[in-house]
């Protein structure tokens, strides 16, 4: 499924029209996005947990020179799922 349509998804189950429904999905999107940022985690209950991890600077190897290289550390955003949404895939 792509954005459109997760957006025409969105429009049928809450009737409502697909302009609504496509900027109800961008706030959504520039909230969880925007609280990341900040360092915070979003959760919803059932569904899961958005947050941002810290991965460690590394040592990594160019696989075409085979020279080792030095990676630095960077936040990365990291998604857990809830219960609900476990049992529901399974």
């Amino acid at each position: 499924m792509n954005k459109a349509e997760l957006i025409d998804a969105m429009a049928d189950a809450a009737d409502i029209s697909k302009a609504a429904a496509g900027r109800a999905l961008d706030g959504m999107v520039d909230a969880v996005t925007g609280a990341m940022k900040s360092g915070d985690q979003v959760s919803l209950i059932g569904f899961g947990t958005f947050s941002v991890k810290a991965r460690a600077a590394r040592q990594g190897r160019n696989p075409q020179t085979g020279e080792t290289i030095q990676i630095k550390a960077s936040n990365i955003p990291s998604f857990k799922a809830g219960k609900a949404l476990k049992d529901a895939v399974n």
